[in-house]
């Protein structure tokens, strides 16, 4: 069995875990998207019909990861850093517990896009499912970063939950003219323009890649310090 798989399995223990994967994302992309029309009048923003539901996917999966993101690295340094120490090093140990992340909140992001289909789908469902899977990461990047240096679990959780709070209104969609610091704004050009079946930019998708690329790589980078023995 692989580093990656074990901690996989390590996580899905307790199997309410694998049902919120599941269950919220599709209560959330089912139940929702009129009530973010109605915030986004509210707020002079744009967000409407199908750009409503496919935005609501992103939201889903963002907010499942982070949280996943940000548990896993809290609960999980004391054993990292005996990992660690018996020979494994940070970095093999930070690679497999990200990747194990990575995997579930995958899940969640799957799992928000065939709630989309299930709704009516989108017009570039393709492009649909790289920007919520984007979402996922981002906000699982959010969540180890939280985590690795905050295990506090109320503290940390709040701090994720303030980040996305922030992120969900003052970016495309929710605000007239989308804040530079939000962090999903990229992704979420690409999901909004997939819901108006319009096709998003070079530019777009570049920037897309590069903030998921960045915002993985501090996690990791972050997570290895954390994880790494204290003398």
């Amino acid at each position: 069995m692989t580093r990656t798989l074990a901690f996989t399995r390590e996580q899905l223990r307790a199997p309410f875990t694998l049902v919120l994967l599941i269950a919220v994302p599709l209560l959330f992309v089912l139940s929702a998207a009129g009530t973010l029309h109605d915030f986004s009048s509210a707020l002079g923003g744009s967000l409407a019909g199908d750009a409503a539901v496919a935005l609501s996917a992103g939201w889903a999966a963002a907010f499942l990861s982070g949280a996943l993101g940000f548990f896993e690295a809290a609960s999980s340094r004391g054993a990292d850093r005996r990992l660690a120490l018996a020979g494994l090093g940070a970095a093999k140990v930070a690679i497999s517990r990200i990747a194990a992340s990575i995997t579930l909140a995958t899940v969640a992001a799957v799992t928000a896009v065939a709630a989309l289909e299930l709704r009516g789908g989108v017009a570039h469902p393709w492009h649909a499912v790289v920007a919520v899977i984007a979402f996922a990461w981002l906000y699982l990047a959010v969540g180890v970063l939280v985590g690795s240096v905050i295990s506090d679990p109320l503290t940390g959780s709040l701090i994720v939950v303030f980040v996305f709070m922030l992120d969900v209104f003052s970016g495309p969609g929710m605000s007239a003219n989308a804040a530079p610091w939000a962090i999903s704004r990229k992704a979420a050009d690409v999901l909004i323009a997939a819901g108006l079946g319009k096709s998003s930019s070079t530019g777009d998708w570049l920037a897309l890649g590069v903030s998921t690329a960045v915002a993985l790589a501090a996690a990791f980078f972050v997570f290895a310090l954390s994880a790494r023995p204290r003398s």
